[in-house]
């Protein structure tokens, strides 16, 4: 059975790599109507590097789940893609181009996976570092705060600068922190969490005092907003800890206070925060020529919806539309871009990989027998779900549009690192909750 599973990922990995190269060759002849070997040779590297990973995978994670890492590699390799697209429009070419430097950091980040799963050898080692992971996960988000360490992008303070020439956002990687401290704090007090309470038009809520969890990670988001301006970021931690929190109690009245807590917090910080307020006037209000035409309004927004409107049903096709008519299509924007040059059926696609993804790290959550390993399964993926609905829900004008990136695609090393990461978790909890007893505390 293990080597009918690593057989077939190696199948569905050839067939990804497959896939990258031809999305970099119909960019380069549809764009530049000629070959440029740089770009697929630095992709057939990256091609290695992966297959390397599936040959880990043989030696120390045998039973895992064989449709995670061909997932993420062609992810990945559609990300790149598009943005070499968007370099050659920009007229930005060599080593120092946006696709060069994303390329380099996948192949940091798959290296940062196969680390992962060669020191991780059993997923429930984590639980005895809960509140180390929840103590780094909180230094991590507000490092950017030290003064001459963190750096302020496009209004928001989430990055840190190494070195005066490279950037990275440490609440990329904070978040899989939290999801190990979540898992392993709600596996310690779960029955003090669902089973005390009153009982209010059929539904138990908790005692006054039980609440503390729960106030303490909204007075963290909370925070996120005002003192890092990061709305998405927010609402992705306590979004994470609303559903672990629920599937580790089984009480619908946590999530009924959740959101109660979340949209109050929402609501005034729109009243009294000129960022979100900002944000919510785009939102609300997009195609007002005021709101359009001023400073931080919602050019971007209506960029990205004309954008998907000229796509139509199939799309341009690569190297064929104008996505960098849209303010940072290669990060923010990249569904847009690819919206745009491949259609809906591309989109649609697309998000048929990210729900198998996510389908296949709750699968696992839920097949495994101790509750750490079935918490932490589900909220990893859990988190990868709510960051692909904030940004494309941003981009398609559902919610209001934040600043985080689409996993796997988008231009940025640090949630590419973090996302590898994740799916190497994924894979390490796929190999060792089978078979494994219940976790008794």
């Amino acid at each position: 059975m293990p080597q009918k599973l690593r057989n077939l990922e190696l199948f569905l990995l050839l067939i990804a790599c497959f896939i990258n190269a031809s999305a970099v060759v119909l960019v380069q002849l549809g764009a530049l109507g000629e070959l440029d070997p740089t770009l697929v040779l630095l992709g057939a590297g990256l091609s290695i590097l992966v297959i390397s990973l599936h040959v880990v995978l043989r030696f120390v994670a045998r039973d895992a789940d064989p449709f995670i890492l061909p997932i993420a590699t062609v992810l990945n390799g559609i990300g790149i893609a598009m943005i070499y697209r968007i370099d050659i429009a920009d007229q930005q070419g060599g080593w120092a181009s946006a696709a060069v430097r994303q390329t380099v950091w996948s192949a940091l980040a798959i290296f940062s996976a196969i680390v992962v799963l060669l020191v991780i050898r059993n997923h429930r080692v984590l639980f005895r570092y809960t509140y180390i992971a929840g103590l780094v996960g909180v230094l991590l988000l507000f490092l950017p705060l030290i003064p001459g360490l963190g750096q302020e992008i496009s209004g928001a303070r989430v990055w840190i600068r190494f070195g005066g020439f490279a950037t990275f956002q440490p609440g990329e990687i904070a978040k899989i922190a939290l999801a190990v401290f979540f898992a392993g704090y709600l596996v310690r007090n779960r029955d003090s969490l669902s089973m005390v309470g009153k009982k209010i038009l059929g539904a138990r809520f908790p005692r006054f005092r039980d609440l503390g969890p729960i106030l303490v990670v909204w007075a963290l988001s909370m925070s996120v907003i005002i003192f890092q301006r990061d709305l998405g970021t927010a609402l992705l931690y306590f979004g994470l800890f609303l559903v672990m929190l629920y599937l580790a109690t089984g009480r619908l009245s946590w999530v009924i206070i959740g959101l109660g807590l979340f949209l109050g917090g929402a609501i005034i910080a729109s009243q009294t925060l000129n960022y979100v307020n900002g944000r919510f006037t785009n939102w609300l209000d997009a195609l007002n020529p005021d709101v359009y035409n001023a400073k931080g309004g919602s050019f971007q927004l209506v960029q990205g919806l004309f954008g998907l409107a000229k796509g139509g049903l199939l799309g341009t096709g690569w190297g064929q539309g104008r996505p960098e008519l849209t303010p940072v299509p290669q990060s923010d924007y990249i569904i847009a871009s690819l919206g745009e040059e491949l259609g809906l059926a591309g989109l649609f696609a697309i998000l048929a990989l990210y729900l198998l993804f996510v389908a296949r790290g709750f699968r696992i959550g839920f097949a495994g027998q101790d509750d750490f390993g079935k918490l932490l399964a589900v909220g990893l993926a859990f988190v990868v779900a709510l960051q692909c609905f904030i940004v494309i829900g941003g981009v398609t004008r559902v919610i209001p549009l934040t600043g985080l990136t689409t996993p796997f695609l988008a231009a940025g090393g640090s949630s590419l690192v973090a996302n590898w990461i994740i799916a190497a978790l994924l894979l390490r909890l796929s190999d060792t909750v089978r078979n494994q007893p219940r976790l008794v505390v």
